[in-house]
């Protein structure tokens, strides 16, 4: 049953006040479980492939592949579970995913041609479990109009870039020191235990759009349909170009210096930096709006990938790696922050996949354009993708700003009588 929690939102943002939310660590728990393998599926796959075919370019273009089909199936996952509930599209979604994987696995170890291995690619990204999303939803369901918000959305940047570190470093120990199909099996595996733990958490979960009140005018808008959704799905996409982008020049790098052992840990580093700069930022009560911190931390991402290319050794490519990570977190922070704002409850999982879905995708291009520079010019002409990719994602960004604002009327729309939903503290 849900109730109206007041305490919180009078509460000075922080994270003790959040994790003491009642229920909240029944969904965090196997929800940290489940979202493992996520950070695991592109290098796994960018691992075995480049084993099997000795091509960088190949192995970017099966990765892309795969996050390409994740990009464009994930907001029609978004959008089904907004309808007919969480647990409804994550079970059948793990068992398709885990399936998927084992075809792509035996396929590449079996020396298959490219069209086969990105045939297999495809169904392998379109059933990733969305699962970072659905625990966004689940915080934006539990506290809405709250403070909170704004540190839930740090907290889950946190957990995200935790997964990052942790799932790269496994997926190349698995790969390099036991097999390289190793880090495919265990993301398969994590996939498809820990999405049915997380599924059964029901209590949680967003009530369905279906049983709960709709529209005012009964129709079903797609949250993409709210122009600074789309705005945010950009920035997202530009933020995607550094994470694959660096993914593939980083295994590049460490292999061309005869260590590809490293890759997991340089890369890591980077993930680290991400996720210091989010618990920093969560810790912070902010007067700012996310709007002015989002154009004040942009800029300086694009700043800081410029030196990437010229790094010329492990230590100074890990130094700047966590730059990188550091200037990273406030714009995906303030990019999901703003969701709870500029989208109704309705249709907040289905925005959150948008923007999760822009950085597959932007991870996506970004491995598959790096990939192809590093077979052609070397590891260290790929990281110009994640400069290349942020520069053109600032101009968008600053050009079309004002779509950032939420108009008053569309929050009177979005929370008015019918439509405001208590906090949940079941």
């Amino acid at each position: 049953m849900a109730s109206t929690v007041n305490d919180s939102a009078g509460a000075r943002p922080g994270y003790g006040q959040l994790l003491r939310t009642r229920g909240a660590w029944t969904f965090l728990l196997p929800g940290f479980l489940a979202r493992q393998p996520f950070a695991m599926l592109t290098i796994g796959i960018l691992l075995l492939v480049n084993d099997t075919t000795g091509s960088y370019g190949t192995a970017g273009t099966v990765s892309a592949t795969a996050g390409v089909a994740m990009a464009l199936f994930a907001p029609q996952s978004g959008k089904l579970a907004d309808r007919f509930g969480q647990a409804a599209v994550l079970i059948p979604g793990v068992v398709v995913h885990a399936a998927a994987i084992s075809l792509l696995t035996v396929l590449a170890l079996s020396h298959a041609p490219l069209w086969a291995l990105l045939a297999a690619a495809v169904p392998a990204g379109a059933s990733t479990p969305q699962i970072g999303p659905m625990v966004r939803a689940r915080w934006a369901n539990k506290l809405e109009g709250s403070p909170l918000m704004s540190t839930a959305a740090a907290f889950e940047s946190v957990t995200d870039e935790f997964t990052f570190v942790i799932g790269p470093v496994l997926a190349t120990a698995l790969c390099t020191g036991v097999h390289p199909a190793a880090g495919l099996v265990a993301e398969a595996v994590l996939t498809l235990a820990g999405g049915l733990l997380f599924a059964t958490q029901r209590r949680t979960q967003p009530q369905p759009s279906r049983s709960a009140a709709g529209a005012a005018d009964g129709k079903r808008a797609s949250a993409l349909s709210v122009p600074g959704v789309r705005v945010l799905a950009v920035v997202m996409l530009g933020i995607g170009t550094v994470f694959g982008g660096m993914q593939v020049s980083m295994t590049a790098f460490t292999k061309e210096l005869g260590e590809p052992g490293l890759n997991g840990l340089m890369y890591g580093a980077f993930a680290a930096g991400n996720m210091i700069a989010g618990i920093v930022c969560g810790l912070v009560a902010w007067k700012s709006s996310p709007q002015r911190r989002l154009l004040t931390a942009f800029p300086l991402l694009v700043l800081a990938t410029s030196p990437l290319w010229a790094a010329d050794s492990m230590v100074l490519l890990g130094a700047v790696g966590m730059l990188v990570g550091l200037c990273i977190a406030p714009s995906l922070i303030t990019g999901y922050t703003l969701v709870e704002k500029l989208v109704p409850a309705s249709a907040r999982t289905e925005a959150f996949t948008w923007l999760t879905g822009a950085v597959g995708l932007g991870q996506a291009a970004g491995a598959t354009v790096g990939g192809r520079l590093i077979d052609a010019h070397g590891a260290s002409t790929g990281f110009l993708v994640p400069l290349v990719g942020t520069a053109i994602a600032l101009v968008v960004l600053f050009t079309l700003r004002k779509a950032l604002t939420p108009r008053s009327e569309s929050v009177v729309a979005a929370r008015g009588v019918g439509h405001r939903q208590p906090v949940s503290v079941d």
